[in-house]
């Protein structure tokens, strides 16, 4: 059975648990938006969907490993990467002035405060 990431559980817990509506009513983040969170959640479930789940048993067969100082991934790895620096999933946090697409932590990895709940992927 493929991997179907679980939407629904991480809207709950951002509606329900880690206090997402209170970081969108600061100035900083009050375009972080319900339906923009959404649509940034769906995109990342088909990241994981269509690009990361597939190359865990890759992972798994040819697990990586250090050569010469160079580490040395399972076949797929490094354009996987690609895709998600490209799409700009690693600077999610990040400030737009400088490539980011500047959501709260909480967002980027299910954070509110000290309080740890989940990470993406």
């Amino acid at each position: 059975m493929p991997y179907r990431a679980p939407l629904d559980d991480y809207n709950f817990l951002f509606d329900h648990v880690v206090g997402l509506d209170k970081v969108r009513q600061t100035d900083r983040f009050e375009d972080a938006s319900d339906d923009l969170t959404r649509a940034i959640l769906t995109e990342a479930g088909k990241l994981c969907e269509e690009v990361m789940a597939p190359l865990q048993r890759a992972g798994d067969v040819a697990p990586s490993y250090l050569e010469n100082g160079v580490v040395r991934t399972a076949d797929g790895y490094a354009d996987g990467f690609k895709t998600i620096a490209e799409g700009g999933w690693i600077g999610m946090s990040a400030n737009p002035e400088f490539g980011g697409m500047g959501l709260p932590m909480t967002v980027t990895t299910g954070r509110h405060d000290s309080q740890l709940t989940i990470r993406w992927g």
